[in-house]
């Protein structure tokens, strides 16, 4: 209990904390990030492909929907024949001599002569012109059809949601690692020009016969290395940013992301740096996130299919029908109306144990998705806790990286006016000045790792 005041308390703070500079949120860097993230969202083909999923189980509920109405069909078949089985009877040859008989008797023709019946039993230029009407008036593999449909379009909307959250994780950490390759080009370039400065004083000292000419190439030696690793590092800067506008969707794979002014230093990145560097003692606790979410669906769709197969094996299904036309040979439609009407029940009563094979296979697959959830949830609770150490070592790698900068920087002062006057060697110069660049890359470092874990954390938390 004690914990969840804490963490409510520190959440508190945090808002009320980004309130204060919440117009710099809109303006600046963190506003110009989430507009890279929005731009990568509407631009991912992996969320269009999502969206186009739920568009399809949107429809899949139309289709459902559909077998609620009654469905009504034309259907005029026309039948011609030709040889096959005949239907022959004798009847004139049985009755045709009675009939002469019947006719001498009564002196009359009364009674005309028959002909044998000799027909094709396929209809021959036949024809059977009717509208057809069905309706399910009870049929519960229908209604929980329909609700089955209709869950899964939360599971898809739960996909997609997941989803937002790596993409969105995946543009920061560039965005952020692009804004370090800048820092770190500054911390070379700061560096070359102390290093240059360094040959003019050296020459100086050459030209004034106090020093040797092989001081001003150890100098010039320097400065070569220096500019291998600034080639090593506009090359990185250009992967990252290529990398960037691929992952918002930008055709052109060397635009330059925008930044703010001053870098890390702006006070727009202040919002990240607050949320990021907060005192919290204790991992925070995640609510239900994407994936939860999506196996708590998919739990209900389970439940629904059961009862959708213990249902159909209880009821029967019953509709109505009827079919209203035109049947007889050739196209007269004189005499050849017609009309049918139904009314029928349909009801399993045996089929080898296979309704009762789908209900115990749809309670098999809730048990699974549930046991799925728990493990999940473990797996969470864990990612959580783990993002959440990541985040607090590097809080604390960066106030050591922040403190061992400005002594590196004061050392190198205090050593760079010594050298001089001359009373220290070149060699110890050089190593002061590469310990200080080094402690400005680690504080550098520092600060993306921080924002980068807390990118890390944030997602774990919507999972």
């Amino acid at each position: 209990m004690n914990k969840l005041k804490h963490n409510c308390f520190l959440t508190v703070f945090i808002l009320f904390s980004v309130s204060l500079i919440s117009p710099l949120w809109g303006q600046g860097g963190f506003g110009i990030l989430e507009n890279y993230v929005q731009q990568g969202l509407q631009n991912s083909l992996a969320l269009k492909q999502e969206g186009l999923e739920i568009q399809k189980a949107l429809e899949n509920i139309n289709q459902a929907r559909a077998l609620f109405y009654p469905r009504v069909t034309f259907a005029p078949t026309y039948s011609l024949a030709a040889g096959g089985r005949r239907l022959q009877f004798p009847v004139g040859d049985l009755l045709n001599p009675v009939y002469s008989t019947l006719n001498k008797m009564t002196s009359s023709n009364a009674f005309p002569q028959i002909a044998n019946v000799d027909e094709l039993l396929a209809p021959n230029n036949f024809h059977d012109t009717k509208f057809s009407v069905q309706y399910s008036i009870y049929n519960p593999e229908i209604k929980y059809n329909y609700l089955i449909q209709k869950q899964l379009v939360s599971v898809q909307e739960a996909k997609r949601k997941v989803l937002e959250n790596e993409i969105r994780h995946n543009i920061e950490t560039a965005y952020y690692q692009y804004l370090q390759t800048l820092e770190v080009l500054k911390v070379y370039e700061n560096a070359r020009g102390t290093l240059t400065e360094l040959v003019r004083l050296n020459q100086k000292l050459v030209s004034n016969q106090v020093a040797t000419k092989d001081v001003v190439y150890a100098a010039e030696h320097e400065i070569s290395k220096l500019n291998q690793q600034v080639a090593m590092m506009v090359k990185n800067r250009e992967t990252v940013k290529a990398y960037f506008n691929y992952l918002i969707g930008n055709s052109d794979l060397t635009t330059s992301p925008q930044i703010p002014d001053g870098g890390f230093n702006s006070d727009e990145l202040k919002v990240a740096f607050l949320k990021a560097t907060s005192s919290q003692k204790t991992p925070p606790m995640s609510g239900v996130g994407g994936l939860t979410a999506q196996l708590d669906r998919a739990i209900e769709v389970s439940k629904t299919a059961i009862t959708l197969q213990e249902q159909a094996a209880k009821r029967p299904n019953v509709f109505v029908g009827g079919n209203a036309g035109f049947q007889g040979f050739g196209y007269t439609f004189s005499g050849q109306a017609y009309g049918v009407a139904q009314f029928g029940l349909s009801w399993d009563l045996f089929k080898g144990y296979e309704r009762k094979s789908k209900i115990q296979q749809a309670k098999i697959q809730t048990e699974l998705l549930k046991t799925k959830k728990l493990e999940v949830e473990q797996q969470l609770e864990l990612q959580v806790t783990q993002a959440y150490l990541d985040l607090d070592a590097t809080r604390q790698n960066l106030k050591l990286a922040q403190d061992a900068q400005t002594k590196a920087e004061v050392y190198f002062k205090v050593l760079d006016s010594r050298f001089r006057n001359g009373n220290v060697l070149f060699i110890e110069w050089v190593k002061a000045q590469n310990e200080m660049m080094s402690a400005q890359l680690q504080q550098s470092l520092a600060k993306v790792e921080v924002l980068v874990k807390q990118s890390v954390l944030d997602k774990a938390l919507a999972l």
